[in-house]
């Protein structure tokens, strides 16, 4: 979870990840940001984010990126 925790820092190092929950739904993270986080876990957890895994609810918080890769891992 470091590496991704370290991803987000450099995408935006003024939030608070460890509390935020809704890095979408309230629009801490941009589209901008958005699709660089995508690409950036993509490239470091060597996985592939479908469109299915593309919901709000997998990008609002560290927790829940970090199921969303562990299952994306299992699966592939």
């Amino acid at each position: 979870m470091e590496q991704l925790l370290e991803i987000l820092e450099e995408i935006n190092p003024d939030v608070d990840y460890a509390t935020e929950k809704n890095l979408i739904d309230g629009k801490v993270l941009d589209s901008f940001s958005i699709v660089n986080l995508i690409m950036e876990i993509s490239d470091t957890f060597d996985i592939e984010i479908s469109p299915k895994w593309m919901k709000n609810e997998n990008f609002n918080s560290v927790e829940a990126m970090w199921k969303m890769i562990q299952t994306i891992q299992e699966e592939e």
